[in-house]
């Protein structure tokens, strides 16, 4: 029985052996990125080239924009730092104990502000600077007595946007306002007068932005001068509902009311 067995054993076909593991390299779908890439180099480079090229071209204008926006910045310092001066009037002596920093720089001091005025347009001129706006030049001449030149600059700004067209429209007003109240012509003084009526009426047409309450405080005053009280009173009530939270125009436009006798 063993025997059979032992010849069965022998004579049975062997059974197939499990293969062993080969790690071979498998190049899974194809061709490598590398080797899919590579008869394309050439382009590739092209555009990775143009592209630096752009953005170096890119980074040199934002490097001089940067560069003319700090020299125009330094420019309007030097203005307002001749605008900051003091003034002392050069008859009266400083004590060095009591001032010191003024006796030292007494020398930058302006004697009255009309001379500092021009001493500001002056640095204005020197620097060549745009960045001061048409209001700010208009004040300026404003307060050396060129009203005429004032109103021209004021001109240049009054259709800007924003705060600064506004400013530059109220100022516009306020100078042709000072050139009526110069003049010795009746007739020419009322039309100087209703000009600038015209340009406080279109200061800021916008109930909610900023100086509205002054354009209406400012229309109420010029027709008290053109000798109407009731418009001038309606205006000064309208006024004074658009400043009722001021605590800077609200008292102003209540002594106007009183000196109508209200």
């Amino acid at each position: 029985m063993a025997d059979k067995d032992d010849k069965k054993s022998k004579d049975a076909p062997a059974s197939k052996a499990t293969p062993a593991f080969d790690p071979k390299p498998v190049n899974v779908g194809g061709e490598s990125l590398v080797d899919r890439v590579y008869p394309y180099r050439k382009k590739i480079g092209v555009f990775v080239l143009m592209g630096l090229a752009v953005w170096g071209v890119i980074a040199v204008v934002i490097h001089f924009r940067d560069s003319g926006r700090e020299k125009s910045t330094d420019r309007l310092a030097a203005v307002l730092d001749v605008g900051g001066r003091k003034i002392v009037d050069p008859a009266m002596p400083v004590d060095p104990s009591q001032n010191p920093a003024l006796a030292k720089d007494k020398d930058e001091t302006f004697a009255t502000p009309l001379a500092r005025a021009n001493g500001v347009l002056d640095a204005l001129v020197k620097q060549g600077t745009n960045a001061a706006g048409p209001a700010y030049r208009g004040s300026l001449l404003v307060q050396a007595g060129k009203l005429d030149e004032a109103i021209t600059e004021y001109k240049k700004g009054q259709h800007t946007k924003g705060i600064e067209g506004v400013l530059a429209r109220e100022g516009l007003g306020l100078a042709q306002e000072m050139k009526a109240s110069n003049e010795k012509d009746a007739a020419t003084q009322q039309k100087g007068l209703e000009e600038a009526l015209a340009t406080f009426a279109g200061m800021q047409p916008d109930d909610k932005g900023p100086r509205h309450a002054y354009a209406l405080y400012h229309q109420a005053r010029i027709l008290g001068l053109l000798n109407k009280p009731a418009d001038a009173k309606a205006m000064y009530e309208k006024a004074k509902e658009a400043a009722k939270d001021s605590t800077e125009l609200a008292p102003l436009i209540d002594q106007r009311l009183a000196s109508l006798g209200t």
